[in-house]
């Protein structure tokens, strides 16, 4: 009769005990599966969820930049170069600037790789008497925006004035009567009435536009300007202004910069912080994630080894009740010719059948008990992103390595013992 003939026909007639050892399998490899399978939906989770976040956050940044870009465009110019011989006080006290710079300087700085600043607009301005008019105004030459050689081309903030054009302010329209269309002279010198603005309650109310090359010609100021208007790039730093300076200087030295600082830039800064909490509330959710999974770790790594302990324990009890119960089958056994190491090898490889049929249980048992309380979304399909055929190797190696060393003590307990000993005492 083959060993393999007697292990079935023992669990046979042993069933109970047989089901009892292999339900301490399934438990034990069922935890251990289950502990991963579940420690690993959790970390799918947290890369959805902070995917999830980050994509939210790219999004909310996208917005802000172009929001920062609308809001930016919309303040208008912000950023003024003034030549070094400006007098700043004289320059807040009239809004004039009287100080002159070479009309080289526009080009050094659209020849420039600096990225602080953009939109730049070269003009002169100066208080005259419009003496055909007998009304004082602030004549300003511009012309279009000058680009940048290192950048594409942007859509300009200002269009510019063409020569032998005129734009008018709202007060300076209000006194002489101009409309769009009309013909008038300026100076001795004749322009069309292009444009007139709509009030803005500042200097601009009181200017008249005109082209930079003829604004230069009636004013003297060949190749001379008195500013050059910019816009601050969002790319600048917190310290912006330090910064516009510290580029400026290296391209213009000597120029003087300021900026101008309405309400709507703090509304801009308010947006800024906002990006910066959105970035915060990211990081906050992955330290949270993080201690989640690590709180689920160490609970597992509690549970776990106590459940296998506690199932080989369950396993050992078994196999040393199912040799006491079989002593007097064992004492036949070997009165007729079985070898001890082959009643030893009775309770090993049933140990061992008993291992690899519950490791195959447990381990579907566990992965099903993963993937039903992972609360992964359908769209990551968790069936197939939690199946892992290396733990269910590992399950086929664990069980039995278990079942059969805590069947090892009670196995070599039946295999010493003595037939006429045993057949005696029956």
């Amino acid at each position: 009769m083959s060993i393999f003939h007697l292990i079935l026909q023992e669990m046979q007639h042993r069933k109970m005990n047989f089901l009892l050892g292999l339900l301490s399998v399934i438990v034990a490899v069922g935890c251990l599966i289950a502990a991963l399978t579940l420690l690993q939906a959790d970390e799918i989770q947290t890369a959805l969820i902070l995917q999830q976040k980050e994509d939210e956050v790219k999004q909310a940044g996208a917005e802000l930049k172009d929001a920062m870009r609308k809001i930016t465009k919309g303040l208008g110019f912000n950023i003024l170069i003034l030549p070094a011989d400006q007098d700043l006080e004289e320059f807040h006290l009239t809004g004039v600037v009287s100080g002159t710079m070479p009309e080289d300087n526009m080009r050094k700085l659209s020849e420039s790789k600096i990225v602080t600043i953009n939109h730049m607009l070269p003009m002169v301005a100066k208080k005259v008497t419009w003496p055909e008019k007998e009304l004082d105004i602030i004549l300003t030459g511009t012309r279009g925006e000058v680009p940048q050689l290192h950048r594409a081309l942007k859509k300009p903030l200002q269009q510019p004035v063409p020569a032998g054009a005129m734009v008018l302010g709202y007060q300076v329209q209000k006194k002489t009567g101009l409309k769009a269309g009309d013909e008038v002279q300026l100076m001795g010198k004749g322009f069309k009435v292009a444009k007139v603005f709509p009030e803005r309650g500042n200097s601009d109310d009181s200017t008249v536009w005109i082209n930079l090359k003829e604004a230069q010609q009636l004013l003297g100021m060949e190749n001379l300007l008195n500013a050059i208007l910019a816009l601050e790039c969002n790319c600048a730093t917190e310290d912006r202004v330090a910064e516009i300076r510290k580029d400026v200087a290296e391209i213009l030295p000597g120029t003087q910069i300021i900026e101008r600082g309405p309400p709507a830039l703090a509304r801009a800064e308010a947006r800024n912080t906002a990006a910066a909490t959105a970035v915060a509330s990211l990081e906050q959710e992955k330290a949270n994630r993080i201690k989640l999974i690590e709180r689920h770790a160490s609970f597992a790594a509690i549970l776990v080894p106590l459940v296998v302990l506690g199932c080989g324990a369950w396993i050992g009890f078994l196999s040393l009740e199912n040799v006491r119960r079989r002593a007097t089958e064992i004492g036949i056994l070997r009165a007729i010719g079985v070898r001890s190491s082959q009643v030893f090898g009775i309770f090993i490889i049933k140990a061992l059948l008993i291992g690899l049929v519950g490791a195959l249980i447990g381990y579907f048992l566990g992965y099903w008990i993963g993937v039903t309380w992972g609360d992964l979304p359908a769209a990551a399909d968790p069936a197939q992103v939690l199946f892992s055929g290396r733990w269910l190797l590992l399950s086929l190696v664990f069980a039995p390595l278990l079942s059969s060393l805590s069947s090892w003590i009670p196995a070599l307990l039946a295999a010493r013992q003595d037939p006429a000993t045993i057949l005696q005492e029956g």
